[in-house]
């Protein structure tokens, strides 16, 4: 079942979410202790809203402005009072179309 970003809930996981990615902002390299790559933030939205989007490692290449995709298995978190979703360790995210 597809959810939208009006029924997202901060640190819930989400079963799949479609969204037009509105822009990919530049990638920057992360080292911490669970995770060293890269790291791109990016916005997108469906019918209800606007959600913030976190890219990792192979996904900041998959992903580009304009791109519909879907993240399933995700997780939502608040960050600075606005939602960010990312596919956490064990999401996936898929293009579905350009």
């Amino acid at each position: 079942m597809r959810q939208r970003v009006s029924e997202l809930v901060a640190n819930q996981k989400f079963q799949r979410l479609e969204l037009v990615v509105l822009r990919r902002y530049p990638r920057r390299l992360v080292s911490s202790q669970n995770f060293t790559g890269s790291l791109a933030a990016a916005c997108g939205r469906d019918e209800t809203g606007i959600v913030g989007i976190v890219l990792w490692a192979n996904q900041v290449k998959q992903v580009k402005t304009g791109d519909i995709i879907r993240i399933e298995n995700g997780w939502c978190r608040s960050r600075n009072g606005e939602l960010v979703v990312s596919t956490g360790k064990t999401g996936t995210l898929t293009v579905l179309d350009r």
